[in-house]
């Protein structure tokens, strides 16, 4: 096994005008869960393309396995296996029927197809569903039929694009706990996402891209670490009296508060005393909070700190031009 399962070195690629990667660096040791995180129009997807040898690089070099992606990429292709941000199984087959073609497709030997197919439809709980067209199946059942189609011939790397896009929890969550036992079989897995607790749950290490750039990397914890204090959030009735307490909060926190709609937030460092000393201000500006929450950093604010801007989850469409997000 190679010590690195994925390198990423200098990687560039543009759209015409438009710079979709600008140099980024990143690697990903064998048997972990690595994550690309970033809002949409990052270059997180351009990159999963030219790691899956659908897009060539301008410039720098990518390998799988030690294998160059724009050198080998039928060496690659054979290694790996990729679930994009939408279901991509014919609705018109059954589910098994999709992982049977899929099987001719990698070349598996013919008397293991079926064996196989019947393998990944227990495992991912499809065996009740296996012999009914896929357009009958729910968006989460879609979701692990896509996900078996990818696994059919055993690839030591995963790709998946945003592979919750779209799910409710419940789905979600089945499938948070499939690519969770896939790691612990020992398959390595790059998934890019804009959940922050998708990232936070089950990557080993993850590098944060904006603008195709690189702009922070590490564990979950260590991102969280760089904040440092905690997070207040104080709501307030209405977003004026949020934006006149947001003035008197700048002295109390360690960076400029932040104001969602009618709610404040902001980090500070010296806990306790400091949330009474900016509570009182408050209470003497005539402003009376009527929520207050008080916690640990999360992803979230990793993000917001690191681009100025929230995730919103719910934008699922992608600028195939541009290879956003």
């Amino acid at each position: 096994m190679t010590e690195t399962a994925i390198a990423v070195q200098g990687l560039q690629k543009r759209f015409g005008d438009v710079v979709a990667l600008d140099g980024i660096d990143f690697e990903v040791p064998p048997a972990s869960v690595f994550g690309l995180l970033g809002p949409n129009g990052a270059g997180k997807t351009t990159a999963v393309r030219v790691l899956t040898t659908i897009l060539r690089p301008d410039a720098g070099q990518a390998s799988v396995l030690g294998l160059d992606v724009a050198q080998e990429p039928e060496r690659v292709r054979a290694r790996i296996g990729l679930a994009g941000q939408f279901a991509a199984v014919d609705g018109n087959l059954t589910g098994r029927e999709n992982l049977r073609l899929i099987g001719r497709l990698t070349h598996l030997p013919r008397r293991l197809i079926e064996d196989r197919a019947a393998e990944l439809l227990e495992q991912f709980d499809l065996t009740d569903a296996a012999d009914r067209p896929a357009r009958t199946y729910s968006g989460g059942m879609r979701r692990r039929l896509d996900l078996c189609a990818a696994l059919v011939h055993r690839p030591p790397v995963l790709f998946l694009d945003e592979p919750t896009t779209g799910l409710d929890l419940y789905s979600r969550n089945q499938l948070w706990a499939v690519i969770e036992n896939l790691q612990a079989e020992g398959a390595t897995i790059l998934l890019t996402t804009q959940y922050l607790e998708e990232a936070d749950r089950l990557a080993d290490d993850l590098v944060v891209i904006d603008h195709g750039q690189v702009i922070a990397s590490g564990s979950p914890v260590q991102l969280k670490s760089r904040l440092g204090g905690t997070v207040v959030e104080v709501g307030f009735a209405d977003p004026g009296e949020a934006r006149r307490a947001q003035g008197f909060l700048v002295d109390y926190a360690v960076r400029p508060p932040d104001v969602d709609g009618s709610e404040v937030r902001f980090e500070i460092c010296n806990g306790a005393r400091v949330i009474v000393d900016a509570l009182r201000t408050l209470d003497g500006e005539g402003l009376a909070p009527a929520t207050l929450a008080v916690r640990e950093p999360s992803l979230d604010d990793v993000f917001l700190a690191l681009t100025g801007r929230r995730v919103e989850p719910e934008e699922t469409a992608e600028d195939a031009t541009r290879g956003a997000a």
